[in-house]
């Protein structure tokens, strides 16, 4: 079974208290994120693949959350790790139509509703804190 890791951004408007999610083209909602490419870092992927996916730029405050899943029938073994992070600058832009079809700040709620593998839910993963650290 293969191996793959998959880095999640979990951003979020604090004053309108708005989950910024992504509508992935063949897959449906889930927080910006993909899987980490060879000989890069998690934090490296997050960064990339929320500018790729919203055309933010973010910044890795700590890891909130690590799923974990098997995919029989696609040969995988998955780990989903979700990082709460901050935005940096840029503008949201869907940069590639064929990958991401929607992106839209959504309350708790429908969040919630989208991600059911959060139990707690994303209060939840906003109060969650480990220190995410790359040793050289």
């Amino acid at each position: 079974m293969e191996r793959v890791d998959v880095a999640y951004a979990l951003i979020y408007l604090e004053d309108e208290k708005k989950i910024l999610m992504v509508n992935n083209v063949g897959s449906g909602w889930s927080l910006p994120g993909g899987a980490v490419e060879p000989g890069e870092t998690l934090e490296q992927a997050v960064v990339r693949e929320a500018k790729e996916e919203t055309g933010l730029v973010i910044e890795v405050v700590n890891i909130v959350a690590i799923n974990e899943r098997f995919r029989e029938d696609k040969g995988v073994h998955a780990l989903f790790f979700t990082f709460n992070t901050k935005i940096a600058g840029g503008d949201i832009a869907i940069n590639d139509a064929n990958e991401i079809s929607e992106i839209e700040w959504v309350d708790f709620q429908t969040a919630n509703a989208l991600m059911p593998f959060h139990p707690k839910g994303v209060e939840f993963l906003l109060q969650s804190s480990a220190p995410y650290h790359f040793q050289r």
